[in-house]
């Protein structure tokens, strides 16, 4: 994972010499993936991205790991195409996916990158990695945008040329942190031994005394573990230190999360009264069906998420999508969080071709578009898009964080219901994040 955290007051510079950066690749930065092909898959098309010639993006996101896998992600973008081009294409072109298994190492993040510098992509759209200072770098300097990655490292909200939809981890955590304040004693954050885990006590934190709480007890766990029956029973204890108050447990593990909750659940048994919560990417309604439904351990949990609940009407646009073009990919889970951004993020990538009409599709005019002040609906699954360089986030080091709302969602009779109507914008507790 990457945490480094580029020094906001060199933003602005690093902007104007984008452009300059773009048009000054080396000969080694092209030729350095040729044998890129494992992995790797596409829509079949001709490569191209201007006149009326195909437009190339990219999509990547780890799979087969032993950690977090994100396959609907490059699936569903796959699909996407499959229905654009079905409709006549995105403005009367074609669109080409590629894609790329990204593995969860700087490795194989930075020979995506520079697969898609090589194959002329115009940007990488609905993307997911924990390496962003092994994939920023190659997409900075040849002036591709990175529209949609899942939020997952401070670098997606301090690049030029990243373009997020959601408010990731700083904005769920500091909006569950809110929530807890008023309904737990004693919080325990279960959380990975990592540099980016390092970034997520103070965001959650900032939620917490926000409301009058104090801060959050910090349990590390490793990040590929098995199981994890020592790390519970310590953040057991650490949620009952206060006899006369319920105390909290909140997993941050991401796809280990179930795996921590089956070791909670044997583990818990001795504290009834501790309660769990969460954010949406660790748990969804397969997870808690899978623990028990309402007689196991999430039952009562609350859960914040970055998007309405996946029963909402609104997603209705994109399930049709699902339907239609990848019907019995298992891959591909309507609820889950990175096929959800994955949508939203074609959908403001549609918007930006839309917006240059009959004129190029390049690396260049796509982030020139969303540089300029383009404004993305995105059906009601997000606030309008709109990013700026002077963003009241950037403060606490998030000039790129545009969209701060959150939703809170709770699980009831075993299935993860919304807890609270409409969005919770959570710009004023972040502001106070000790970051």
């Amino acid at each position: 994972m990457t945490g480094r955290r580029r020094n906001s007051s060199t933003f602005l510079p690093r902007l104007l010499a984008r452009r300059v950066r773009a048009g000054a690749l080396t000969t080694g930065a092209l030729v350095a993936c040729a044998s890129l092909a494992a992995g790797c898959g596409v829509v079949p098309g001709v490569t191209g991205d201007s006149g009326d010639g195909p437009i190339t993006v990219m999509t990547w996101a780890p799979e087969n790991t032993d950690t977090t896998n994100k396959p609907g992600m490059p699936a569903f973008a796959q699909a996407y195409a499959r229905w654009v081009n079905g409709r006549g294409g995105l403005d009367g072109r074609t669109l080409k996916v590629l894609t790329c298994n990204e593995k969860n190492d700087s490795v194989g993040a930075a020979r995506c990158a520079r697969r898609a510098v090589k194959e002329n992509a115009v940007a990488v759209v609905g993307s997911y990695s924990q390496h962003a200072d092994s994939f920023l770098p190659t997409l900075e300097g040849a002036g591709i945008a990175y529209i949609g990655g899942y939020g997952i490292t401070t670098d997606e909200f301090t690049s030029p040329l990243s373009y997020p939809v959601n408010g990731g981890q700083p904005t769920l955590l500091a909006g569950l942190g809110r929530t807890l304040a008023d309904t737990c004693g004693p919080v325990a954050l279960v959380r990975p031994d990592t540099i980016a885990g390092d970034q997520l006590p103070p965001l959650l934190d900032s939620g917490l005394e926000a409301g009058g709480h104090v801060p959050s007890a910090d349990q590390r766990a490793a990040e590929d573990a098995t199981e994890y029956d020592d790390e519970a029973q310590q953040a057991l204890g650490r949620a009952t230190a206060d006899p006369a108050k319920r105390g909290c447990v909140v997993p941050a593990l991401g796809d280990r999360t179930g795996t921590f909750m089956d070791s909670f659940r044997r583990a818990s048994g001795d504290y009834p009264e501790v309660r769990t919560a969460t954010v949406l990417g660790g748990v969804d309604q397969t997870t808690i069906d899978a623990s028990g439904g309402a007689s196991g351990p999430y039952e009562g949990s609350y859960v914040t998420g970055w998007y309405p609940a996946a029963s909402d009407a609104r997603w209705d646009p994109m399930k049709k999508v699902i339907k239609q073009e990848a019907f019995g990919d298992n891959r591909i889970d309507a609820a889950d969080a990175g096929v959800q951004t994955t949508w939203i993020a074609y959908t403001v990538f549609r918007q930006v071709v839309e917006s240059l009409g009959d004129g190029e599709v390049s690396a260049d005019t796509v982030s020139r578009a969303l540089d300029d002040g383009l404004k993305a609906s995105t059906g009601g699954l997000t606030p309008t898009l709109r990013w700026t360089f002077q963003d009241e986030l950037a403060v606490v080091g998030f000039p790129r964080l545009v969209n701060a709302n959150v939703t809170l969602q709770v699980v009831r009779d075993g299935r993860l219901v919304s807890a609270a109507e409409g969005f919770t914008d959570v710009t004023g507790t972040l502001r106070g994040a000790d970051l």
